[in-house]
């Protein structure tokens, strides 16, 4: 599909002398990302763990939470931990727990639910067991803050209910004891953006200064979580997001964690001290792995490999959850290959695409959502039939906010969560018909006419001659990349193909040796991953036009400057 480039505007020269003891390309892609300032771009660069972080009890509810704790202590009671089942649910039930262990709640006990199941968020019969099993406080993780009907539950057997959680804020919030949300904080700009293991850190931060502050640094052994969780939650590595991921990554290189090590060497996955600040593998090897178990099986699989200590058990659990991941791979592969004869059929001249089965895998819907959103750009919804309801996932494009359309189409869920570009639902099968009228309506508004072709949004125009090793140093002291600071996409119109072949399995993907057009002496290898199909139509001294973000390539020690491309056009 062919896409538009869409170059960022070019930062002014006010901007530009206020930046000026930094790199000139370093100073578009501060201005891009909205660090016009010296000060901003100070702040950007600068941080640290010890200073930079925010107080926890800057939460207007954080004071009331840690005084029900303390009870909680005092009168030794049972507290459950409800978790979510994706890697952000996990991570952030993991980090509470362990916590709570070394600060002496000896009672804890965790519920992780089964994404078929149990569906999304707090369910009656959890609540229910909780009461059975005299739990006194129930502390979410990732969820809760739609959750009106089981916290009213839990209050009218008597348990109290403190929710951390990130997602958007309903209209009228459940009357739990506590509610620890950023999104419900009108003070602090900084902490905004946190994914629910980040605000279960900030839950474990009030803890260690409340019951043990001389070892308060403790915690940051709990980083590697936050990072994984963080990046896998797609939340903006921005402001205090960008703290704890980067401190994350280098307890992750570190770890000592036996069901993360296992995983590592099971999966393959090159991690360690000289390996540092890569969102990448996070991204693509590690939370797909930690999310596999949910989406297959169940997360507390996942959960059991991160808090497991043994070795030997370890590896048994890594090898189990590799085993899901190549499963979940293959169904993924297959429900995608139904739902496009789907579209095919019903959906190519309408601007989203819903698909319904009884028998697809609901763990596996967000994903297929996704890569179907990502192909038709469309905005997806695929759902799997349950009775005479249906539940499943929706994955959408920049222009439609699909959180804020199934508000609108609230009156007929039985319920939804989620984000702008990501969200979840359950519909009555009565309802469907009449949803999908009233949805397809909304989409049709909100498009309008604008352009749908996919976007590649360029950060800013540069020649061979700029790509070099001092460039490469200054783009890595930008990272972690991720969602809010991407890694920086950059234009270069006069290049020339020296070689092109095919490589990978099945020959999917293409590699160029190029150089610029006026400066012959440099040339760059470029990897173009998927674009095997359009060997056909570039030849050796083609001009082409390219996209593509820049990287350190090392192979048996040498180390060689490599263009990943992103999209490249004959001129």
């Amino acid at each position: 599909m062919e896409k538009n480039w869409k170059i960022r505007e070019k930062i002014v020269q006010e901007k530009s002398k206020e930046l000026d003891e930094y790199h000139p390309i370093i100073r578009q892609l501060l201005f891009d990302r909205g660090l016009d300032s010296i000060e901003k771009s100070k702040g950007f660069f600068d941080f640290s763990y010890e200073n930079d972080l925010s107080d926890p009890f800057v939460f207007s509810q954080m004071q009331k939470a840690m005084e029900r704790m303390k009870k909680a202590k005092k009168d030794k009671e049972k507290i459950a931990i409800f978790g979510d089942y994706d890697a952000d649910g996990v991570t952030a039930t993991a980090l509470l727990v362990e916590n709570l262990e070394k600060l002496g709640f000896a009672d804890v006990i965790i519920y992780i639910p089964d994404r078929q199941l149990d569906g999304y968020g707090i369910n009656a019969k959890a609540i229910e067991n909780f009461a059975k099993e005299k739990v006194n406080l129930i502390i979410t993780v990732d969820c809760g803050i739609t959750s009106f009907e089981e916290v009213k539950k839990a209050r009218d057997l008597g348990m109290d209910i403190i929710i951390t959680d990130h997602h958007n804020l309903p209209e009228i919030l459940p009357e739990a004891l506590a509610i620890i949300n950023p999104k419900a904080e009108n003070n602090n700009e900084n902490f905004k953006n946190l994914a629910g293991v980040g605000v279960a850190f900030k839950f474990v931060q009030a803890l260690w200064q409340t019951f043990d502050l001389k070892n308060a640094d403790q915690i940051k052994w709990s980083l590697d979580l936050v990072a994984i969780g963080s990046v896998a939650d797609c939340v903006p590595l921005l402001d205090e997001n960008r703290i704890l991921t980067r401190y994350g990554m280098v307890v992750l290189a570190k770890t000592r964690r036996a069901g993360l090590l296992e995983m590592f060497k099971v999966g393959r996955i090159v991690i360690g001290e000289n390996n540092i600040y890569d969102t990448q593998k996070i991204s693509f090897q590690i939370a797909p792995r930690i999310n596999a178990a949910g989406r297959i099986d169940h997360a507390s699989i996942s959960y059991d490999l991160i808090m497991e200590k043994d070795l030997v058990k370890a590896r048994g659990m890594a090898l189990e959850i590799e085993a899901k991941n190549s499963q979940r791979q293959k169904i993924t592969s297959e429900i995608v290959k139904e739902v496009k004869l789907i579209v095919e059929k019903l959906y190519q001249d309408k601007k989203y695409v819903l698909a319904q089965n009884e028998n697809w895998t609901m763990g596996i819907l967000g994903l297929v959502a996704g890569k179907i959103s990502n192909e038709f750009n469309k905005p997806s919804i695929i759902l799997q039939t349950q009775g005479d309801e249906l539940a499943g996932s929706l994955r959408s494009i920049p222009q439609v906010d699909v959180f804020k359309l199934l508000g609108k189409c609230s009156e007929l869920l039985i319920k939804f969560g989620g984000h702008s570009q990501a969200a979840g639902m359950r519909i009555k099968k009565d309802n469907l018909e009449k949803f999908e009228e009233k949805f397809s309506k909304l989409v049709e508004e909100e498009i309008g006419d604008r352009d749908l072709k996919p976007e590649i949004l360029i950060d800013c125009e540069i020649k061979a001659e700029d790509i070099n090793w001092d460039l490469l140093w200054e783009l890595k002291k930008m990272e972690p990349f991720g969602e809010g600071n991407s890694e920086p996409i950059f234009l270069a119109r006069d290049m020339v193909i020296e070689e092109i072949k095919l490589v990978g399995s099945n020959s999917k993907h293409l590699k160029f040796l190029l150089r610029g057009k006026d400066s012959s002496a440099k040339v760059f290898d470029a990897i173009a991953f998927g674009f095997g199909n359009q060997v056909e139509e570039f030849r050796k001294d083609d001009q082409v036009e390219a996209v593509f973000s820049l990287n350190e390539d090392e192979w048996n020690g040498n180390k060689k400057i490599q263009l990943k491309i992103i999209d490249i056009r004959k001129k």
